[in-house]
């Protein structure tokens, strides 16, 4: 019985790490798809925001930061006003960056 309690703890451990999010890996696919539009330290591009006529909060605001990561994430693959769905993130890459943009705390 000890055994099987043992194993069943070390499969949960081992589950949960598979599905930990990866704040570098994040930063990264952050860089290659929203710094263009949200700065590279999460500051609305004002030209974006202008050309979409928009007002972009930075992901830095309290309103932001306030989200969970997964209503972060739920923006990120879904989309959000004129945001579009961001299609290319596959799989933990919307999680990554979703933990990713809780780094930019004021």
């Amino acid at each position: 019985m000890r055994t099987i309690f043992t194993i069943g703890i070390i499969l949960a451990t081992s589950a949960a790490g598979a599905y930990a999010t990866d704040v570098k890996a994040g930063q990264a696919a952050y860089g290659k798809a929203c710094k263009s539009c949200h700065g590279a330290d999460g500051t609305a591009n004002p030209a974006i925001a202008k050309m979409m006529k928009v007002e972009m909060r930075g992901l830095q605001s309290p309103e932001v930061q306030a989200l969970s990561e997964a209503e972060i994430k739920r923006v990120i693959v879904e989309g959000q006003g004129k945001m579009k769905p961001l299609t290319s993130f596959a799989g933990a890459a919307a999680g990554d960056v979703a933990a990713y943009v809780k780094t930019m705390k004021k």
